[in-house]
């Protein structure tokens, strides 16, 4: 395995026992699964694909598009991005959305 790819393992396991420890005891690891990829945290809910980057240089326009990608391959409503923030946990990750997604969302907890 290649270091970029150890790197990205490590922290979407990390990102998965922050959530599981702050009530999320179903959230895991998908598997891969090439170009119908769904994200790479499953177990929040249908609704959401979570996408975890752990990258020297932020790029969230582009994974954004990724995670819109999966959310159509997962049908699921929302897709996000968690990409890890240097010098921090998982808990001090960024959690990027689009505003509009943001809206959305906010609004259903209002509902």
């Amino acid at each position: 395995m290649n270091k970029p790819k150890i790197k990205g393992t490590a922290f979407e396991t990390e990102v998965v026992r922050y959530l599981n420890e702050n009530g999320y005891p179903h959230a895991e690891r998908r598997a891969l699964v090439g170009t119908l990829d769904k994200g790479d945290i499953t177990g929040m809910g249908p609704e959401l694909v979570i996408e975890c980057k752990n990258h020297k240089t932020l790029d969230f326009s582009g994974w954004l598009r990724e995670a819109e990608t999966e959310r159509v391959n997962a049908k699921a409503d929302y897709g996000i991005v968690v990409a890890k923030r240097r010098g921090k946990g998982a808990a001090g990750s960024y959690v990027v959305l689009t505003l509009e997604d943001f809206i959305r969302l906010w609004k259903e907890r209002d509902a």
